[in-house]
């Protein structure tokens, strides 16, 4: 099979069969329902629908949808195409209603630069009824030149009039030695970097071969193993210093693309109306927050790894333990701990992500996530104490 825009969904062989024919037949519908854990390729799979889509070669060209050389399909492999939008929700609790209304509105202009649309909605599990009620219509009868794909976790956790007018599209859970065979052979990485990367990004194989190419992303998972050797003897001050520095690295690439934006903005900014430049606009804040959510949820990811380890460790069962490189600092700090606390511990990682989800900052976030896993782990001074004696 030649290579196409589907090839790379890793781990969903069924789901790259199906949506490659579906393009090729010319029978795709105007709204999916894209239905997995998270780190199953779900995202991965919208986007290449996407440029299957607008490939101007079209789905009869010599790739299937993919030419492999356009500007159109690079645009949106890099998310970068202005007619490929991206949604998560904006409230604490799901989406907004008025969030849902300026989406439905947005569907009603004309394409930018192609003669499609495609939106993409993440988490639509956590689409409330109101917010649902307001995009019931456009779910159902769409203009014809729009694409709804929504992604979730689970069929039953998605709202039964949104499930009704989608085309739903199951992708399975890959296990984690799955996941990490799949690393290997598409990166070359041993076994063991494999294993840590799937760990580090929440079992995602696609973040994990960009975390494998990425010398910064590994220098900062050393970074936050460093962290968490440290913890047991850092005192208040050193664990606030800790966490500001772990907050600036997770946020470095964040730099980097908001340069990108900048440029390309910059580049298409003379022969853009002001309304599309909005649009950009408004897309390139959108990519930048879920960019930010992405940064530090691979913080939390590699501290719940480090934990799990000190879990297997406490458990008797020290040929599990997945962060192999830094088994020492794991050891030592299972030999002053037990099960119970450990779990504790994993607890606050959880509490943390949610503190995340609900856009609380994150410097408040990873400074209490660290105060919580020493006092956790080691009894030491409680959060409360610690804090009440900076003042």
């Amino acid at each position: 099979m030649t290579a196409d825009a589907f090839e790379n969904i890793l781990g969903q062989p069924q789901v790259r069969d199906f949506l490659r024919s579906s393009v090729k037949s010319e029978r795709v519908t105007h709204a999916y329902l894209f239905t997995g854990p998270a780190g199953s390729n779900k995202t991965m799979a919208a986007y290449a629908l996407a440029q299957a889509l607008l490939c101007p070669k079209g789905p009869h060209g010599p790739r299937g949808g993919e030419c492999g050389a356009c500007d159109i399909c690079r645009r949106v492999k890099r998310k970068k195409h202005p007619d490929v939008r991206y949604f998560a929700p904006e409230g604490a609790g799901g989406y907004l209603v008025d969030q849902i209304r300026a989406i439905m509105a947005d569907t009603t202009l004309a394409p930018i630069q192609g003669d499609k649309k495609v939106y993409i909605l993440d988490r639509v599990d956590l689409l409330g009824v109101q917010a649902a009620n307001a995009f019931l219509k456009t779910l159902e009868e769409p203009p014809a030149d729009v694409v709804l794909i929504l992604l979730g976790r689970t069929r039953e956790s998605v709202l039964p009039t949104i499930l009704s007018r989608c085309q739903v599209v199951p992708f399975r859970h890959v296990p984690a030695s799955e996941a990490a065979g799949i690393l290997m052979q598409n990166t070359g990485a041993s076994r063991e970097l494999a294993r840590i990367a799937i760990e580090s990004c929440d079992g995602s194989i696609t973040r994990g071969i960009e975390f494998l190419k990425s010398n910064e992303r590994l220098a900062f998972r050393a970074r936050v193993l460093e962290a968490l050797s440290l913890l047991r003897n850092a005192d208040d001050w050193d664990i606030i210093g800790l966490a500001s520095d772990l907050v600036v690295q997770a946020k470095a690439p964040l730099d980097v693309v908001r340069a990108s934006q900048e440029e390309e903005l910059a580049e298409n900014a003379d022969f853009l109306a002001k309304s599309a430049i909005r649009q950009i606009e408004a897309r390139n804040k959108r990519a930048l927050t879920a960019k930010t959510f992405e940064a530090l949820r691979q913080l939390t990811a590699i501290i719940r790894s480090w934990l799990r380890d000190v879990l297997t460790v406490c458990a008797e069962a020290p040929e599990l333990v997945i962060n192999g490189d830094a088994r020492a600092a794991i050891e030592e700090a299972a030999r002053e701990t037990d099960e119970a606390r450990v779990a504790a511990a994993l607890a606050a990682v959880r509490g943390c992500d949610a503190a995340i989800s609900y856009n609380v900052s994150p410097e408040t976030c990873v400074d209490a996530l660290l105060f919580e896993v020493k006092y956790s782990l080691y009894g030491a001074t409680g959060i409360l104490s610690s804090r009440g004696s900076q003042h």
